[in-house]
């Protein structure tokens, strides 16, 4: 670590527990301690140090055009001019609703919030409202936010009852959780059998274990399973919403969902979140229904223009082609510098979404997930940053690729891979 990044997480241990605001950051999984980041932009950050890095974190997710894009910057610029907040309607948050609508297939209202978890949340209670059920079946290995409900150890079968999973979560909250196998129809089958289940929360695509991709018919499958049975199915679109394409995972798999949630990448990286779906399911939320969700700065003015200039900027298709193309470029390098270093290793990809497993070849769910070599990671990780090139500081997490990075940031990338494994 540099000096000045020391320097600071020294201080900042003293004052934030464990010295930062969300834990992954800590590099607790890789070992070391964290940068300390001065400012982004396009494909690069840079530390306090001055040292400069190829990022495939952005901001986990949300800078898909890249860092400090120029078009996002000046919205909210423009629109801090008028004000950081009022608790009141704007058009702006009119705009994005709109824009949100007519890109997501299935969606037909919107309601802003703060963040991916909060959404979340509120996308369980209006399910459980609309069924008038309460349990709910998550995913082994699926990351929902930290909502007491969600946070449930993944259980050793698909019948298995969640415990918590954290201290402070009440038994209560995670009794109503159930926890199947991703990729297991048949185990989701028997959990909906023998339960009433409100609701099936997925991510469509499993990015908070690496990149696992869902087997042809699961998607389908769940629909077909929910609609069977009167349970609701929800895509957690956090990652893949507006990711793998304008309609995110429910355009790209062609399936869409009954409601879905959304994050950060709706606000170009501010705190934003949003829930949506069918109309009839939407205006059961207050104050056209009786399902309680309030927020002073849902819909915040200044995180809504920036929203609305990202997807402004993604109705432009060469974004997607571009990020794809990349995503491939990089996927293929990293498989080929594994093969030829002698490394069991895997790596999976959809659109701009990659992960280098280490010690497995394949990963399709969270059993064969569990078995990748952390440790491995770890070092790689480390000589990775070293050369300038900053990955997520886990294993279990996804390399995302922006508008931003070029052929010679993805060919680099791949020269000081080789050299790190070599």
């Amino acid at each position: 670590m540099t000096n000045i990044s020391k320097a600071l997480f020294e201080r900042a241990i003293n004052v934030m527990p464990g010295g930062v605001n969300s834990p992954v950051r800590a590099f607790k999984a890789v070992g070391g301690n964290p940068l300390f980041i001065d400012r982004a932009d396009g494909s690069k950050i840079y530390d306090v140090d001055g040292n400069e890095y190829i990022d495939y974190v952005c901001s986990w997710g949300p800078m898909i055009l890249g860092h400090n894009n120029a078009a996002v910057r000046e919205a909210v610029a423009k629109a801090s001019q008028k004000g950081m907040s009022f608790g009141a309607p704007t058009e702006a948050e009119v705009r994005l609703a709109e824009k949100i609508v007519s890109f997501v297939p299935g969606i037909e209202m919107v309601r802003m919030v703060n963040s991916g978890t909060e959404a979340v949340m509120s996308a369980l209670r209006l399910a459980r409202a609309c069924t008038g059920r309460r349990k709910v079946v998550k995913f082994e290995g699926c990351y929902h936010g930290h909502a007491d409900a969600m946070l449930v150890k993944a259980g050793s079968g698909a019948l298995t009852l969640g415990e918590p999973d954290s201290p402070g979560v009440p038994e209560s909250a995670a009794g109503e959780t159930l926890v199947a196998a991703y990729n297991d129809l048949d185990g989701v089958e028997a959990l909906l059998k023998k339960n009433d289940v409100a609701c099936v929360i997925v991510e469509p695509v499993a990015a908070n274990m690496g990149v696992v991709l869902p087997r042809d018919g699961f998607l389908s499958g769940l629909k077909e399973l929910c609609a069977a049975c009167g349970a609701l199915l929800v895509f957690d679109e956090v990652i893949t919403g507006f990711r793998l394409g304008k309609g995110g995972a429910q355009e790209y798999y062609g399936v869409a969902a009954d409601l879905a949630v959304y994050g950060k990448i709706i606000g170009g990286g501010m705190p934003v979140g949003a829930y949506g779906g069918r109309r009839e399911i939407m205006e059961l939320v207050a104050p056209s229904g009786p399902v309680y969700q309030a927020g002073t700065l849902s819909g915040n003015p200044v995180a809504m223009a920036a929203g609305l200039a990202q997807l402004e900027a993604l109705e432009n298709r060469d974004v997607y082609n571009h990020i794809d193309k990349m995503g491939e470029r990089l996927a293929l390098g990293l498989s080929g510098i594994a093969q030829r270093s002698g490394l069991k290793a895997g790596v999976n990809r959809v659109g701009s979404l990659v992960c280098l497993f280490f010690g497995i070849e394949s990963a399709d769910d969270y059993k064969s997930v569990k078995k990748a070599d952390t440790e491995r990671y770890a070092r790689y990780f480390h000589g990775m940053m070293d050369k300038g090139v900053y990955l997520a500081p886990s294993q279990f997490e996804a390399m995302f690729v922006s508008a931003a990075h070029t052929e010679s940031d993805i060919d680099a990338t791949l020269d000081k891979a080789e050299r790190t494994l070599r």
